[in-house]
Order: structure tokens, then sequence, then C-alpha cells
């Protein structure tokens, strides 16, 4: 395994690669392409933080952790909650921040803060050429017409190896808690966090947990703000039976919720199907799935199947993407149109004109 400990020595592996070369950051995600291995984990280093701001900047091998610790000193976070998959996929590892931008990992919290790649100001990364590139951020200046903060963000390493990323950070708030709703539906929770989501409650997270028969939607801010919004979204909603969490609990049971710990049974392969909500129960009726979790108030759902079972035969066509998140007997993208198809096989010759970052992972 190459392990670099500088972004020369990123480019110098690269321009000097014989043949593919499988990119790695914390090696959490399961994620097994063809090459020799890479991995920018000895990159790491935050090397700007401004709390006043709101920014920092950290090299791409910089663990979450610490990343989270040093910004819940200055009683900041990460908004967009990236997910530790490891329990999910039994890896071990380490989460790096360079590895939730390239995944564009973003939690629950994204339905009301938006994605990883809304925090993301700016990147540096070496292409398939050996070539160094910058792109945003508050010093860097975009020279190639391409907005390649944005691309960067979800490519999965396919276009080029991040080696720096600068990002947007948020406060903390004083407190939080959950309203959890019993007993409905798929079709009935899906439409209680419609409608929780759509109020002016400001709901940060909406999930279904069908197994355990409960609907949490997470309200945060200042204590009284917390007690009123809980309180009105108790009446507006009509619920039968109710309970809330209280912060502490409320944290435990986000990350569980987060991370999808409910799926981690050995053996299954497990998909995340993007959906209009409304479509939700329908998709997951008709998936053959053993087990159902709704999240992003019922706009993500996390299916668990049998092995090898074929969940986009099973779903059929509809307005959303389904990718396979543990398991290999499939393509874990959805294959493409042909019109997005010609475009990401041009921007791939653009950036990796040799096709040896982590080739054949997004087709």
């Amino acid at each position: 395994m190459h392990t670099p400990q500088t972004e020369t020595a990123v480019a110098e592996i690269i321009k000097g690669a014989g043949g593919p070369l499988a990119i790695a950051g914390g090696g959490t995600r399961g994620i097994a392409v063809a090459g020799d291995a890479l991995s920018v984990a000895g990159l790491r280093e935050v090397t700007l933080y401004e709390p006043g701001a709101m920014t920092m900047v950290a090299q791409a091998g910089t663990p979450v952790s610490e990343i989270e610790a040093t910004l819940a000193a200055e009683n900041q976070r990460l908004a967009f909650e990236p997910m530790d998959a490891r329990v999910l996929m039994g890896t071990d590892g380490t989460p790096t921040i360079g590895g939730v931008m390239a995944a564009n990992a973003s939690g629950p919290r994204r339905i009301s803060v938006g994605a990883a790649r809304d925090f993301l100001l700016g990147v540096r990364f070496v292409d398939g050429a050996g070539a160094v590139v910058k792109n945003g951020g508050r010093v860097m200046k975009n020279v190639t017409g391409y907005d390649l903060v944005k691309l960067m963000s979800g490519a999965h390493g396919t276009l080029g190896v991040l080696t720096e990323v600068s990002f947007k950070t948020l406060p903390r708030p004083e407190t939080q808690a959950t309203l959890l709703l019993h007993g409905l539906s798929d079709a009935q929770a899906v439409q209680a966090m419609s409608r929780a989501l759509g109020s002016p409650f400001e709901t940060s997270g909406a999930v279904h947990d069908p197994a355990a028969g409960v609907t949490a939607l997470r309200v945060e801010g200042f204590e009284a703000s917390v007690a009123y919004r809980i309180q009105s979204l108790t009446e507006r909603l009509g619920a039968r039976e109710v309970s809330t969490l209280d912060a502490e609990e409320t944290t435990q049971r986000w990350a569980a919720w987060r991370d999808v710990h409910g799926f981690a049974q050995d053996g299954d392969d497990v998909w995340r199907v993007s959906c209009k909500p409304s479509d939700g129960p329908a998709l997951a009726a008709k998936s053959g799935a053993e087990g159902v979790f709704y999240d992003w108030g019922g706009g993500l759902l996390w299916l668990r199947t049998a092995a090898g079972h074929d969940l986009r035969a099973a779903l059929g066509r509809y307005d959303g993407h389904a990718t396979l998140v543990r398991g290999n007997a499939h393509p874990r993208f959805e294959p493409e149109a042909a019109g997005v198809a010609a475009l990401s096989k041009g921007l791939r010759a653009r950036f990796d004109p040799r096709g040896i970052l982590n080739a054949g992972l997004m087709g």
C-alpha cells in the first residue's frame, strides 16, 4: 500500500503509476476496486481554523473525530453529520474528512441544512496525470472553468485524489429533543414527516423505523424554543401515542439511526434508495426487502435484502436511484442514462486520461 505523507508524494505516486490505483481514506466504507492501494491517511492535519469565520481547512486524511473534537471546543460542529459506516459495514479504520467529502456523506440533518458538498468551500487534489489542482476556497482561484468543489464531492476518487479540503462549520445548538410518534404505518409516517418538515417548527431530522414502530422528529435550538416546538408539533400532528427523548437520548438514538445500526446483520445486502418521499412506501412494498428504514423525511430508503437480490429489477422505473452499499452481486452505482454517461466519460477523460483512479467504480 502507498501511504504518502505529503501532497507532493501523492503526485509522484500517481505520475509513476503503471496501472490502476485503489484510492482510500480511512477504509471504513468497504469499497473494493482493483489496483495498488493508495491511502491518504498520512495527510493528517488541520491546517487552518477560524472559529469566528466558521471555516476550517484540513488535509484529507484528518480523522473526522479529530475535526469534531476541535470544533466542539469552540461550540461548533459539522452540521451535515456524516455517517460512520463501520458498524453497518463491519469494517475497521477511521473515517476521514477527505472520505466524507469524496462520498458526499450526509446524514439526517441534510433535509434542514444541506449536504456535505453544500459546506465545501475549496479543494486541493491530484488528478490522474499527477498534476496538483486547486479550486474554490478563501484564497484558491478557479482557473479551469469547472466548479470542481461540487464536482469532486461525490466523485468517490474517480476524478482526483483529494489532499486538502476547506469547509464551513455551524454553531452547536444549546439543546435538542425528539418527538416519537408510535404505531404509524409507513404511509402515515411519511405524511407525518412531511407535515412536520413543512411546518414552521424547524425539524432537523425525520426518520421512520418500521421495525421499532416509531417515527422520530428531531428539534434543536434554545431550550425554551425546543420545548415550544415539540409541543407545537405534537398538537399539529395529532398523533394518538407520543413520547419524547431528552438531549442525551436524542444524541444516542440519532447516531444509531444515522449509521443504520439496525441493518448490521452479517450476510444480507444493504441498499440506499433516493426517491420522492411520497413514492417511498410503495417502493418499499415491492422491493422484496427484509428490512426497511426511512430517513430524510422519506426521501431516503435504507433496504436490507437477501444477498444477491436484484433490487433495481424489483423496483423498476421510478424517480430516483439505488446504490448498493453492502454486497457485491450488482454494480454499486445505478447505471447512468446515455447523456449522463457521455458527460461522465468526458470528465474522466479530462481529469484521469489514463483511467487509473478507482477504475470501474462509477461505470
